[in-house]
């Protein structure tokens, strides 16, 4: 712990050393955590205009103005107390500061633990920063998970993530991914969880926001990252809040019809079992990083392609480090306790039956189970044809038979239901056999994938499109 006092602390003296930047601290919610390693630090006054904090709704609202959807924790707080703190430095003393100087605010809303306070521990925090003199201010804004278990503790995570973000800002700008893997400095894992990151403003209009929340999979900052259909990164607590959950895996290299069919299925059925508001649902498309690696490496402008096209179609497109589906569930839950699908073919129920995926779990696949089906979560499966032609559903899927009566055991109880409607005519359709004809160029494979997914892919040419 005391390195990494003296580690944070060390970041905010060189900046209270540095004659050139200036800035005002806001923060609500946990204390004034970030103000507070700067004041340590010594020599604070040669860099803060100001700290405050507003914990009072009415001070607050005096202040920053009313939140319409009465949500303090939220970014559209985070951000009128950006563009009001920054102003007000720009109005006040920038006629009196250095010509070279470089203003800043930072702010935060957040929910931490408390003596009261039960549920999820999160916040919004973000920097307005001048990145050199004089130049219009960049944002980069940030949602966290604190996921520590007192308020000290998360206190002082959240100090150190400030400081980080300051000290990034200013010194790794050029390189945004170096930026984001020095957020966690002197943090340990598994205390703060980042699960949003937006760069915006004129310094980074060359920055693709989605590549930099997959870097925060990858550098396991969190398990899973969204975007919205209009490919905006979206803060799951915000997405997935008092929500219904439908949700179904692929690599869509490319996205067929079969799984528009397997989609269209499960959303009739989804919706009609309880009469489900579909105002209150989101249909999740979800890749697992291990269908995005290729070799090892990750095809940016192939990732990229399969979100938009995802989008395109109308859907919420998860990434997630999640190979189990278990754990997909406990993080689904994380943001609302309303119902979970997850529209499943014939191959994954077989998968998720085998035995050999649970051998590192003590009570192997009895415990994975019971993890996978506590709480409001059902499993629709879609049928498939096999090498003979025969269709094989829920009904007539072989299993070994350890695992037989308890397969029987989840369908009879609910929490494993066949799909009802499914297109048979399109069964014969396999992406494997797309792809290929793809890379050589041919367009028989029109019929088999959605009609602006083709044209994206022939006009991009995507999927290593006419390379073979």
């Amino acid at each position: 712990m005391q390195d990494e006092v003296n580690s944070t602390l060390q970041k905010a003296l060189e900046i209270n050393l540095d004659p050139h930047k200036y800035g005002t601290i806001a923060e609500i919610g946990a204390g004034q955590e970030i103000a507070r390693f700067f004041f340590q630090a010594g020599g604070a006054a040669g860099t803060l205009a100001k700290t405050m904090s507003a914990y009072d709704m009415q001070f607050s609202d005096a202040i920053y103005g009313e939140e319409e959807n009465g949500r303090y924790v939220s970014r559209s707080r985070l951000e009128k107390m950006l563009e009001k703190e920054f102003r007000l430095l720009g109005e006040r003393i920038q006629d009196s500061r250095p010509k070279n100087s470089c203003f800043f605010a930072i702010a935060d809303t957040v929910k931490a633990a408390g003596y009261k306070t039960r549920g999820q521990c999160h916040g919004w925090l973000g920097i307005r920063a001048q990145l050199y003199p004089g130049a219009p201010p960049s944002d980069i804004i940030l949602h966290v998970r604190m996921l520590d278990n007192s308020n000290r503790q998360q206190q002082f995570a959240l100090g150190v993530l400030g400081v980080n973000l300051i000290y990034g800002a200013f010194t790794h700008y050029r390189n945004p991914e170096q930026l984001v893997e020095s957020l966690m400095d002197n943090l340990d894992p598994g205390r703060i969880e980042i699960n949003m990151i937006n760069f915006q403003g004129p310094y980074f209009d060359e920055i693709d926001n989605r590549l930099m929340a997959l870097h925060l999979v990858k550098s396991g900052m969190t398990g899973a990252v969204m975007f919205s259909p209009e490919g905006e990164v979206l803060p799951p607590s915000d997405a997935l809040y008092k929500k219904h959950c439908l949700l179904f895996r692929g690599s869509f290299r490319p996205i067929t019809n079969v799984n528009m069919d397997m989609a269209r299925c499960g959303k009739e059925q989804f919706i009609n079992e309880d009469q489900t508001d579909e105002e209150r649902m989101v249909l999740l498309a979800e890749l697992t990083m291990a269908n995005l690696m290729n070799e090892g490496e990750i095809d940016t402008q192939d990732f990229l392609a399969r979100v938009d096209m995802l989008g395109a179609q109308g859907f919420t497109v998860l990434i997630s480090n999640y190979l189990r589906f278990f754990r997909l569930r406990s993080y689904l839950n994380e943001f609302t306790k309303r119902k979970i699908g997850i529209v499943l073919g014939v191959p994954n129920i077989k998968d998720i039956f085998n035995e050999k995926y649970y051998t590192d779990l003590e009570g192997g696949i009895l415990e994975a189970f019971g993890k996978l089906f506590s709480g409001n979560i059902r499993l629709y499966v879609y049928p498939v044809l096999g090498e003979d032609g025969e269709l094989i559903t829920l009904e007539n899927i072989r299993v070994s038979n350890r695992v037989r009566l308890l397969l029987r055991h989840l369908v009879e109880n609910g929490c494993i239901v066949p799909l009802e409607g499914a297109n048979t005519s399109l069964m014969q359709i396999q992406s494997r056999d797309v792809l290929k004809a793809i890379r050589q160029g041919r367009t028989n494979w029109k019929d088999a994938v959605p009609e602006v997914v083709y044209e994206t892919i022939i006009s991009k040419r995507l999927f290593n499109f006419d390379t073979e």
